[in-house]
């Protein structure tokens, strides 16, 4: 207990000896505020003279900063104008760079009216600025003159795919180009080469020039030097390649040939026009206006109008002219370069200021599809009712009967575009309503046949006529696509019909002849020589000979064009009628032989009779002699 008393008398100790020490430091501390104090008093009025000059010598580094700003300003503009009234031919770039700095010059003064003479400067600028536009006009028009010409035809042709360039036929024989083209058109890949209508460097430099008088305001001045240039460069690139403006009156008084190039000349207008002409100046405008729509496309609707108007005007005046069965096909190869070209068009013109364009083209489309489908209408009505007092005098085939046969195997060249075509009315089967038509047209042909065979005398004649033209088109219709669509099933009926007008020429050709060789209502065989006098077997023989000779004169006249029917008739024939007279001549021959003058009734041996049955159906002349 003592120590622990004695260690706590020395811990009292320590803390008085603490307490003391620590009010000295207090009374030190306190000492030196007391002095800080006073200093900070003192040295008040000396700051505050620091802080005047500092905030004197900023506003002096400002005011010469600002200075420096106005004179660059005044600077620039010295350089501006110097450009300016230099003019954009020496230096482009600079001039537009020039025109940019007179733009910060006018929007510095203008937010800084306060400096002395910035109305002075602002007016300055403005009117340098306003002439330094109008030199850009200049600049713009001019450049986009110098560089916009009319394309010659042969850079227009060499960008078309091979298949599709104008070959160096004559103009008879457009017709078979067009339907090689047309069946040839998918097998090799169609490539069209760009065309350049401007030079890529100078696209640039038109796009700044543009973009500068936009931001002065004169989109207007703009707008009219683009279309006025480009319009009349485009419709000069057309004029050169032959196309021209043709009323309906024009079409109308335009013999057929000359009329049918013109339509053929106008497909091929029309692909290059929308394919090259119009895609390469929808191009550029989307180039040179770039990003100002309301701009771009009543610039290139503006230019193209014209233009599109005057090849679709055509296209309307061949679609309302008066129909006839040749204008069928053409107006085919219309219809189908329009809906070709539907996509596209749609593409080009798909902008609002363009819609006029857009649906005239679509008009067109419709207005050739029923002028086409009426014109269709028109051949099958013309087929059954067609008067033509044309008569083949041989029975051969007749020219309706070629012409139809041929239009309708023409017409299978355009079986997707018919089918097409027929969709455009009714949504049904297309191949089904193809039949359907096809077959209308055969059966009007055939009603038309019958009615023109009436006009023979000779019945034989009647039967051989139909004979030959059926014959005609089931072999054309058997060696071409309408068999796939007409079927196997009218194939053989019209087959069987050829063989029964067959069957009637040898009845009522032959059945008189054959009945001088007849006995008794039997056949001339038989051993019993009895049943006819020696008088009658004469007359029999006379009767023959002189109806035979009429038979071959008349009949060798006739034609039978196919060389396989030809010579199956002549079989049929000598079939029935040489073993009859063989048979009559081996009966009652020895009765006249051993008379007097056999060679008078005997004329004809049983082989000179099938050599002259090989000379009916030559169609011989007249003039002939006679054997």
């Amino acid at each position: 207990m003592a120590a622990v008393e004695a260690r706590a008398s020395s811990i009292r100790d320590a803390l008085h000896k603490s307490q003391t020490i620590t009010d000295s430091m207090v009374a030190i501390l306190g000492s030196f505020d007391h002095r800080l104090s006073a200093l900070e008093t003192a040295m008040r009025p000396t700051q505050i003279r620091t802080h005047s000059i500092r905030r004197a010598h900023e506003n002096i580094d400002k005011t010469l900063k600002a200075a420096e700003v106005i004179l660059g300003q005044f600077d620039l503009t010295r350089k501006a104008e110097a450009k300016i009234l230099r003019g954009p031919h020496e230096d482009l770039e600079s001039y537009l760079e020039a025109i940019d700095q007179l733009r910060s010059i006018i929007q510095f003064f203008s937010k800084n009216k306060t400096v002395k003479s910035s109305d002075g400067v602002l007016n300055h600028a403005n009117a340098l600025l306003s002439k330094a536009i109008s030199k850009l006009e200049d600049e713009f028009r001019q450049l986009l003159t110098n560089y916009s010409k009319p394309v010659e035809p042969d850079r227009l042709f060499d960008c078309l795919p091979d298949s599709l360039r104008p070959s160096s036929d004559p103009p008879g024989q457009k017709n078979d180009g067009k339907s090689s083209e047309h069946q040839n058109k998918s097998l090799q890949p169609v490539i069209y080469a760009p065309l350049t209508l401007i030079p890529p460097r100078v696209l640039p430099l038109l796009h700044d020039l543009a973009q500068q008088m936009i931001l002065a305001g004169h989109q207007q001045q703009l707008f009219r030097i683009y279309r006025d240039t480009r319009a009349a460069v485009m419709e000069q690139s057309l004029r050169k390649l032959g196309v021209e403006r043709l009323s309906k009156d024009d079409v109308q008084k335009m013999q057929w040939e000359v009329l049918e190039a013109k339509i053929g000349n106008w497909i091929h207008y029309m692909r290059i026009a929308v394919k090259l002409l119009f895609a390469g100046e929808k191009k550029i405008c989307d180039q040179i206006f770039e990003g100002e729509d309301s701009l771009r496309n009543p610039c290139f609707a503006e230019v193209t109008a014209n233009s599109m108007a005057v090849l679709l005007s055509f296209g309307e005046a061949i679609a309302r002219s008066k129909r006839s069965p040749e204008k069928l096909f053409v107006l085919l190869d219309m219809y189908e370069i329009m809906r070709e070209l539907q996509s596209e068009i749609e593409l080009l013109f798909g902008s609002k200021a363009c819609m006029e364009m857009r649906e005239s083209a679509v008009s067109l489309t419709k207005r050739l599809a029923q002028t086409a489908q009426e014109t269709f209408g028109d051949f099958e009505e013309a087929v059954e009712k067609d008067a033509t007092k044309t008569t083949v005098l041989d029975g051969t085939v007749h020219p309706l009967t070629s012409y139809v046969i041929n239009y309708v195997k023409f017409l299978f060249d355009y079986q997707s575009t018919l089918k097409q075509l027929f969709q455009e009315f009714d949504d049904g089967d297309s191949e089904s309503q193809l039949t359907a038509v096809t077959t209308r047209i055969m059966q009007a042909l055939q009603n038309n046949l019958d009615g023109k065979s009436k006009q023979y005398k000779d019945p034989a004649l009647t039967q051989l006529f139909l004979m030959n033209n059926i014959h005609y088109i089931v072999r054309s219709v058997r060696r071409s696509e309408a068999k796939d669509l007409l079927g196997d099933d009218w194939v053989q009926i019209h087959r069987r019909i050829v063989q029964q007008h067959a069957n009637q020429y040898k009845r009522v050709s032959w059945a008189k002849i054959l009945q001088c060789l007849t006995v008794q209502g039997g056949n001339s065989s038989g051993s019993d020589s009895s049943s006819l006098s020696r008088a009658m077997v004469k007359d029999r023989f006379k009767t023959f000979n002189v109806q035979f000779e009429e038979l071959h004169q008349r009949q060798s006249q006739w034609t039978v064009p196919d060389s396989e029917l030809r010579e199956s008739l002549r079989l049929a024939v000598a079939e029935v009628l040489l073993p009859a007279y063989r048979s009559f001549v081996n009966r009652f021959g020895p009765m006249i032989e051993n008379g007097k003058n056999p060679q008078k009734y005997i004329r004809f041996r049983p082989e000179t009779i099938e050599s002259m049955l090989n000379e009916f159906f030559e169609s011989k002349t007249w003039t002939e002699p006679k054997r």
